[in-house]
């Protein structure tokens, strides 16, 4: 039942990446068309200043689903009803306070970045973006955590899709109408409300959850602990939009619209993290159940199969991206002539900073499946603290490159500190098993890039030239890793190979 469940979070998992990547690329490239990369900036800015509410989340979500995981294996639904009761009220809460948030910041950001544009126009448009995330807190935050932990990922991956596929839809009507920025996101954010909806009525008909019990708050306690992981995670998401945000207003160096020109890198990047994210759907609550139910062998074993066909998986697709980013960014951006938007060192050191923070994701799952929070928020509160001094060091210097440099050299200190830490303290093994996986990722990316450097090259002048050569590129990639992995890890190819054709032919017996 669990390799069925993540089989099915899994592909709809990929499926919403497809859709989120390939919208993130078509809604960009018309706002940036219709109505300029400042504006285009300007957006991303808000979003970015917006989402630092989740800092009050304090890491809840994941808190609760590691507490989640104990009462949905044992069927145990009054202590799961005070559970969901207790988050409720937490993230309403939430969602109120963000409500202030949202007022204050529309009175302070139009201070915050240039002149370009004038005070109602910015104040107006933070009001408008910040609709659809207090819906989220109201009435669906809650919900997306116990079927994430119930491994029913796929019921919101479905109702993800849907809003995406209607949201480009609804950019590509008003961009074509010529309605202005306003209408445009209002019409947005009339879109992202109706999904925390749909999914807060889907709950309740479906879970017998009692609404009489008491709230227990016991399975929020280390929320404080879990928030060091979350600040790390803002932080290094959100904190180089910031950074460049608040340089473009004091320094004549810049300005907005070196937002416009990370935006379109980071889309590229970390849609890929995304996608290879999706592989790990579904694996924390799984792993979680076998923690709670006390299988340590199979979770030694399973772990090890997973953690192979991720950075597999992974290694193929930054490989790729480090070869491909600047031909797609050129022919993405041809004709947008108002900022500069190939960039080299910036681009190659973006990928590799999102590489490096990609082969975490089985170190960061199952530390957080056992709920290691507190063990773990040092850790943390270190990488955030790396990320904004190197990055504002860097950033007067090199500009737009040093936010990636300070973005890699934390990512690559909490990765090697995710991977000590589950060493000694989860797994029980030798911390050279992750060097040797990283040893390996790093041949085959070497080896790619001196082969495709050396094959005949293509003209990318356009997305059918590009595909071209994507396909040409990946398929040398894809040559040179399984060369790799047949030469340094053939027990595990083997074991993947057959666990894969398991679970299809079981699939395709039922």
């Amino acid at each position: 039942m669990r390799s069925k469940k993540a089989l099915m979070n899994t592909a709809t998992s990929l499926l919403l990446q497809f859709v989120t990547v390939l919208s993130g690329f078509i809604v960009p490239r018309i706002i940036i068309g219709t109505y300029g990369s400042e504006v285009n900036g300007l957006t991303a800015s808000i979003t970015q200043f917006l989402s630092y509410i989740a800092l009050f989340e304090s890491g809840v979500g994941g808190v609760v689903r590691a507490a989640m995981y104990k009462p949905l294996a044992n069927g145990d639904n009054t202590k799961l009803s005070g559970i969901v009761k207790a988050t409720e009220n937490f993230f309403r809460k939430i969602a109120l306070i963000f409500v202030g948030y949202m007022f204050i910041l529309a009175g302070l950001f139009p201070v915050l970045v240039d002149r370009s544009f004038d005070w109602i126009f910015t104040a107006s448009l933070v009001v408008i973006i910040g609709i659809s995330t207090f819906a989220q807190y109201y009435f669906g935050m809650t919900y997306t955590v116990l079927i994430h932990a119930d491994q029913k990922q796929y019921v919101a991956s479905f109702l993800q899709i849907f809003t995406i596929i209607l949201n480009a839809v609804l950019v590509v009507i008003f961009a074509h109408f010529g309605a202005s920025i306003h209408w445009l996101k209002l019409g947005t954010a009339a879109v992202y409300v109706l999904r925390p909806i749909i999914l807060n009525i889907y709950v309740r008909q479906k879970y017998k959850l009692d609404k009489s019990v008491k709230s227990d708050k016991e399975a929020i306690k280390q929320r404080w602990d879990g928030l060091g992981h979350h600040i790390a995670y803002f932080v290094n998401l959100n904190a180089d939009v910031v950074i460049l945000t608040l340089v473009s207003k004091f320094s004549s160096a810049f300005s907005i619209a070196e937002v416009s020109v990370y935006t379109v890198y980071h889309a590229v990047v970390y849609g890929i993290v995304n996608i290879t994210s999706s592989f790990s759907t579904g694996m924390e609550a799984g792993f979680g159940n076998m923690i709670a139910k006390g299988e340590h062998e199979n979770l030694n074993k399973k772990f090890g199969l997973y953690e192979f066909i991720y950075y597999t998986v992974v290694t193929v697709m930054f490989t790729c991206a480090g070869i491909l980013i600047l031909p797609f960014v050129k022919v993405y951006t041809s004709g947008i002539s108002d900022v500069n938007y190939i960039r080299p060192a910036f681009a190659y050191i973006i990928v590799l900073a999102y590489a490096v923070y990609a082969i975490r994701s089985p170190y960061n799952t199952l530390t957080l499946a056992a709920g290691h929070y507190k063990q773990t928020r040092n850790g943390a509160f270190v990488e955030a603290a790396i990320n904004v001094v190197v990055s504002v060091i860097c950033v007067f210097t090199w500009g737009i490159v040093g936010v990636a440099i300070g973005t890699l050299a934390a990512m690559t200190f909490r990765t090697v500190h995710y991977a000590w830490y589950l060493s000694k303290n989860i797994l029980n093994r030798s911390f050279s098993v992750f060097l040797k996986r990283v040893f390996v990722a790093v041949a085959i990316a070497a080896t790619s890039v001196v082969i495709v450097s050396l094959l005949p090259k293509l003209d990318v002048n356009s997305y059918l030239t590009w595909i071209l050569y994507a396909l040409e590129s990946a398929t040398v990639v894809a040559v040179i890793t399984a060369v790799f992995s047949f030469v340094f890890s053939k027990r595990e190819l083997t074991e993947s190979v057959k666990y894969v054709k398991s679970v299809f032919l079981k699939k395709k017996k039922k």
